[in-house]
């Protein structure tokens, strides 16, 4: 997929233009990382890697942009004519999509020209800092269901189409089970799921004759929209419309008390014949009244979860950051106050206890010798991917092994205790040896 080079703060491009002009294009060495985890988060999941190298691998200028940017009487015409030859030629380092990460952590190394790897800063955060956040929020609700299937339902409220479709990818790997996002389906291969809209009910004179009409017209499995009016009177009609033969796979619950409702649209059902009727609920879910609902017993098949998810609305951002660590073979350390880094380039080596969770994590030099598995992997070089792209199959299947190697204490929706990762000797060291360089 190619797309604007523009999407970038200008920052970037007067940066861009300052190191062309002072030769400053030795190799400059970047990590992606979270400096701290929200407090209502005990882990995050890696995503977004695919987008990010196909952005890095398809980045360019192309002509209107370049125009356009001429139009800014900002910049010098031999500056933007460079432009026009601009590609990202260096190497990345990643951890794997599906993949737990903690705060301290890289998610992604940049090793490249130092403009070309400043560059693509802003736009590498913007796709890896959302699915992440996305897939985090998830994976708490896939946790929080034990096995019942989710679908994400959160186009309608998300934040641009970019969002919604990239939502919707996100939470298939943390173990949605699909999406009701049309083109989230078409563009990634996602299991489409859909009801109907309380207005096709409104539509018809009676709510019988819209079960019965949509059910005709969608034969097999139609998921049936209860609650418009009197959800168990409803739930009644569907026992009526399934006696006389037709079938009816699942009822939606939108709003009311979902525990009490569902109980009673079970018993209906079940009176009714109608055992094998799926009961669906949605209605501005998250992980929170999931957990609740599955802890009473409430007898819900499963769930749709939508604009809290999108949005992930009790953590809506990650304090991640994307800072230079090494530059023309020199380490590099930023010393603000609570902004600090580590310098040089960085492995993550984890460690599991004998019952396959998390025991460690130590954050250490790339060149030094960890036990553990390292995290980071190569996954470009000279501007090229060295592999296809990895099947989301594959990505989920890392994902729920990862979550189920979660130490206990970060599994909480309230209050849970991060893993604080170690940090090397030799990391340590380097960075007292740059302070007292003053670099």
């Amino acid at each position: 997929m190619t797309e604007s080079a523009l999407i970038t703060d200008l920052y970037q491009l007067t940066m861009l233009e300052a190191y062309r002009k002072l030769g400053l294009n030795e190799i400059a060495v970047f990590e992606l990382y979270a400096r701290r985890l929200p407090p209502e988060r005990g882990f995050l999941l890696a995503a977004g890697l695919e987008q990010a190298l196909e952005y890095l691998e398809g980045f360019q200028f192309d002509v209107a942009e370049l125009e356009w940017l001429r139009t800014l009487g900002r910049f010098a015409p031999d500056f933007i004519d460079w432009l026009a030859e601009l590609r990202f030629t260096g190497a990345v380092h990643a951890v794997p999509e599906g993949t737990v990460v903690f705060a301290d952590e890289p998610w992604l190394r940049v090793e490249a020209p130092l403009g070309e790897a400043q560059f693509v800063e802003s736009r590498l955060i913007n796709l890896m800092h959302y699915q992440t956040l996305i897939a985090s929020k998830a994976a708490r609700s896939v946790l929080a269901a034990r096995g019942r299937p989710l679908v994400d339902f959160g186009m309608r409220r998300a934040h641009g189409a970019e969002a919604a479709c990239l939502a919707a990818r996100a939470a298939v790997i943390a173990g949605f089970a699909g999406t009701a996002t049309v083109e989230a389906s078409r563009r990634y291969g996602l299991a489409l799921y859909g009801t109907m809209a309380h207005s096709f009910i409104q539509a018809h004179e009676e709510e019988k004759a819209a079960f019965a009409g949509f059910a005709r017209c969608h034969p097999g499995a139609a998921t049936l929209l209860i609650d418009t009016y009197d959800t168990r009177a409803a739930a009644r009609e569907v026992v009526v419309l399934s006696q006389s033969g037709t079938r009816v796979g699942a009822v939606r619950i939108d709003s009311g008390d979902l525990d009490v409702l569902s109980r009673d649209v079970r018993a209906i059902l079940d009176a009714g014949g109608c055992a094998d009727v799926k009961i669906l609920v949605s209605g501005t879910l998250d992980e929170y009244q999931v957990e609740r609902l599955v802890a009473t017993g409430a007898p819900i098949d499963s769930y749709a979860i939508g604009t809290r998810l999108g949005t992930s609305a009790d953590a809506p951002s990650i304090d991640c950051a994307y800072k230079l660590e090494e530059y023309a073979g020199r380490p590099r350390r930023k010393r603000a106050w609570g902004k600090e880094t580590w310098p040089g380039r960085k492995q993550v080596y984890r460690r599991f206890d004998a019952d396959g969770r998390i025991a460690a994590d130590v954050v250490a030099l790339a060149t030094e010798a960890e036990s553990g598995t390292p995290l980071l992997e190569p996954v470009m070089r000279c501007g090229k991917r060295l592999e296809p792209a990895e099947p989301l199959e594959s990505i989920r299947a890392r994902a729920a092994r990862s979550l189920a190697s979660l130490p206990a204490a970060t599994l909480p929706l309230v209050d849970p205790v991060p893993l604080q990762p170690t940090i090397s000797r030799g990391v340590r060291e380097l960075a007292a040896r740059v302070d007292a360089d003053g670099h």
